[in-house]
């Protein structure tokens, strides 16, 4: 391993010593280094995101760009893929150097930015919004009460499968005896069932 990319991960280690903030995953002579580093970052409204960063510097890192993977269980698959996306672009403007900090920092400081443009579609973010101006389009939410589930841990993978490919933002509510799911996304995509 190169010792500017050992000097890193000893300062990564150092910045990042709070319980559960760093994981070394693997070294590798062959392989490079995998590790996880767990942040958190200003969303909507000042709430801060809980984000799990893992990072895979391959042995020519820095010459070449680390691979990324983001998850969070306040963002939407949609949204952590949309995450790394940037952080990938914005690692290119870093390359040569050493940038796993500056990324961490970077997304702190931009995750609010981005999921306001994933919000409005703007930016370069590969959303698609219905272009039609009746009333009935736009942001909807809409509010389900479920009487059982047999299967929750199924139940709640497929509900989440679901919203993910309908583009849908939500919340699934075990309140006592009452399980509700609050949706909100395009009105194209949600269907108001006939009570």
């Amino acid at each position: 391993m190169a010792e500017p990319v050992q000097e890193e991960l000893s300062a990564l280690a150092a910045i990042f010593c709070g319980p559960h903030e760093w994981e070394v995953l693997s070294r590798s002579e062959t392989d490079g280094t995998m590790f996880r580093i767990h942040t958190k970052a200003e969303g909507f409204m000042d709430a801060d995101i809980p984000l799990e960063l893992v990072f895979h510097l391959p042995v020519n890192y820095p010459s070449c760009l680390p691979r990324i993977s983001v998850n969070s269980e306040q963002l939407t698959r949609a949204q952590c893929v949309t995450v790394k996306e940037k952080l990938l672009e914005q690692a290119e403007s870093l390359l040569s150097e050493p940038m796993v900090h500056e990324l961490v920092l970077w997304i702190q400081q931009n995750l609010r930015h981005i999921l306001n443009q994933l919000e409005t579609g703007s930016g370069n973010a590969k959303c698609t919004f219905s272009t039609s101006t009746t009333v009935d389009d736009g942001l909807w939410i809409t509010l389900l009460h479920l009487d059982h589930m047999r299967a929750k841990t199924k139940y709640v993978k497929t509900v989440e499968k679901w919203a993910s490919d309908l583009r849908l933002t939500g919340r699934l509510m075990f309140m006592g005896k009452m399980i509700l799911i609050l949706l909100q996304g395009d009105r194209s995509n949600l269907k108001v069932p006939k009570s």
